[in-house]
């Protein structure tokens, strides 16, 4: 059975009666003064307390988020590594320069070239420090373009 308020809309049995402040209906005792907390209204037969209202569910939950000291806490540091280019007797300096440059994010033409002239004279130089991942992958890149390098855990120098 449809209960109406105030002869205005027809209540299904799910209903959510959610008045205005100040709004005058037969289910509120004066002005209505619920400010946004919705109530279910069940309409049920006659005789069975149609009309009355049901105390309101309020769930409170948290966020399933980790603080941000949790997830420093929990990620592992990576240890750094060194990626090391050796000297070689087949590739011209610059070109040596040009693939450091394409090869390692933000090389600049001068770190480039002190590299490549510290390899050249001393027969290696560091190119960079970094986790282990990422030294393994500029390695390759420096290998596929043909040139010689390694790398090697870079004791106590960070990233």
């Amino acid at each position: 059975m449809e209960t109406a308020i105030c002869g205005r809309l027809p209540l299904s049995p799910n209903h959510v009666f959610n008045p205005k402040p100040g709004d005058r209906h037969p289910l509120c005792k004066g002005p209505c003064t619920n400010l946004g907390i919705p109530m279910a209204v069940s309409a049920t037969g006659p005789g069975k307390g149609g009309g009355l209202l049901e105390r309101p569910i309020i769930e409170k939950t948290t966020p399933a988020r980790d603080s941000e000291f949790d997830l420093r806490k929990s990620r592992k540091t990576a240890p750094p590594y060194r990626v090391i280019l050796h000297n070689d007797n087949y590739n011209k300096r610059e070109y040596v320069v040009q693939v450091l440059m394409k090869v390692i994010p933000g090389m600049s033409l001068d770190n480039a070239v002190n590299i490549m002239q510290e390899a050249h004279h001393n027969g290696l130089s560091i190119v960079i420090i970094c986790a282990q991942a990422d030294a393994e992958e500029h390695c390759m890149q420096l290998r596929h373009n043909g040139l010689l390098s390694s790398i090697e855990p870079a004791s106590g120098s960070g990233c």
